[in-house]
């Protein structure tokens, strides 16, 4: 079943274009299934008491537009099929048309914090979101995301507090910010995905390595061991 909620591009929401950006569309989405999971009684409290947590493994953002200063949205999600550990759940944000600005894909593993271990998401828990929604009308790409060979390696930076959440690591969208920072100036964002590999914790180093094309940008940001956290890839 599909939950929404209205909102409005806040001034803090965007870049030097006026226009929404990445890191806030993605909050807005991250927003919109805790709101979801608070107002079916499977929040932040619930998990606690039972120590779990759900991690996100994979996005895919499609864009349409970025919004605008002070433009009116309704941000939506569904979940679309549980299976195991894994959750995975559709986004949407619309303007006041009605009109997609844009669609998102991703892919959810709950995780008992006790062990650091997935485990398997409960009926009840199922039940209590509503009945399983439609997928979008989106083409849906693979949750990995191919590895450059050749790349250009970055200065490193470390992990502050600002990039943490409640979970006490690199919040997902942080990941993203980070990866932006290598984009060309005036790259134009069609569609970007983010594969999540692990997690970063406090002080830990991220090592960027960045591959440019004319219309790709991957990003990939790697500890010192040289695995990487995330993989991020921009699509023009």
């Amino acid at each position: 079943m599909a939950y929404t909620f209205d909102g409005r591009i806040r001034y803090s929401e965007t870049g030097p274009d006026k226009k929404l950006t990445l890191m806030s569309l993605v909050d807005y989405f991250q927003d919109c299934s805790t709101f979801h999971s608070e107002d079916s009684g499977l929040g932040l409290d619930y998990l606690r008491q039972t120590d779990r947590a759900w991690m996100i493994v994979f996005w895919q953002i499609d864009i349409e537009r970025l919004p605008s200063l002070c433009e009116n949205v309704t941000t939506g999600t569904s979940a679309y099929e549980f299976k195991g550990f894994y959750g995975l759940r559709n986004f949407d944000m619309k303007d006041a048309s009605g009109a997609y600005l844009a669609k998102a894909n991703s892919v959810w593993v709950l995780m008992d914090m006790n062990s650091q271990k997935p485990c398997a998401v409960d009926r009840q828990e199922m039940a209590a979101y509503g009945p399983l929604s439609e997928k979008l009308d989106m083409e849906y790409l693979p949750r990995k995301i191919r590895r450059p060979s050749d790349y250009e390696q970055m200065p490193s930076f470390p992990v502050g507090m600002h990039h943490l959440d409640t979970n006490q690591h690199v919040n997902n969208g942080q990941y993203i910010g980070m990866a932006e920072e290598y984009l060309p100036k005036g790259f134009p964002i069609r569609r970007f995905c983010v594969e999540y590999c692990r997690q970063a914790h406090l002080h830990d180093e991220i090592f960027p390595r960045v591959t440019r094309t004319d219309h790709e940008v991957t990003v990939m940001l790697c500890g010192a061991d040289e695995k990487p956290y995330a993989i991020v890839k921009f699509e023009a």
